[in-house]
């Protein structure tokens, strides 16, 4: 049986990818995460060459003003945390998916299959994936699974007996109950 699809990889992954990326820039701007510094930070190699840097650094630069919540021109741990609860217990945007889940080091496979099924597996149709949907996806996905596998075999059974004499009035489904001398 294939593994159960499930996002948590992805969500700890982006999770990661935001951490790492805050703690260099940080340490890199004394100043703070300015919208001014995030643009120097595109250009600055010991970030660009980072396997997290450069991707979080274009995103928290293309999104400061959502993430700066506090309008004072910062992006502060707190907002990152904040940014990151949200994407945790809220989901993703499927543009949020292709940016920040590429380089977080999961399964592309997990990605492609995410971005692939996006609208089924948005139940709440709110543009978001979450955890909990991911997960639910995979959970139907595999019950479906086994429902087609179940008929499949039903089937395959069922073809078995297609001999059926056309005196017999009876089910295809009994057929291989009947005695042979019958």
């Amino acid at each position: 049986m294939s593994k159960r699809l499930d996002g948590t990889s992805m969500f700890t992954g982006v999770n990661a990818g935001f951490t790492n990326a805050f703690a260099q820039l940080s340490g890199q701007y004394a100043d703070g995460i300015t919208l001014e510094n995030l643009n120097k930070a595109l250009t600055n190699t010991n970030i660009i060459n980072s396997s997290y840097g450069a991707t979080f650094a274009s995103y928290m630069t293309n999104n400061f003003n959502s993430i700066d919540k506090d309008r004072d021109g910062i992006i502060s741990a707190e907002e990152i945390q904040n940014l990151m609860s949200q994407m945790a217990t809220q989901g993703m945007t499927r543009e949020q998916l292709m940016t920040l889940a590429g380089v977080t080091g999961m399964s592309s496979s997990l990605t492609q299959t995410v971005l692939e099924h996006f609208n089924e597996i948005d139940k709440n149709h709110d543009g978001k994936v979450s955890n909990q949907e991911i997960q639910s996806y995979g959970v139907e996905s595999d019950l479906e699974k086994r429902k087609i596998n179940d008929k499949n075999r039903l089937v395959n059974n069922m073809s078995m007996y297609y001999d059926i004499d056309d005196k017999y009035d009876g089910s295809l489904l009994d057929y291989r109950y009947l005695d042979s001398d019958s």
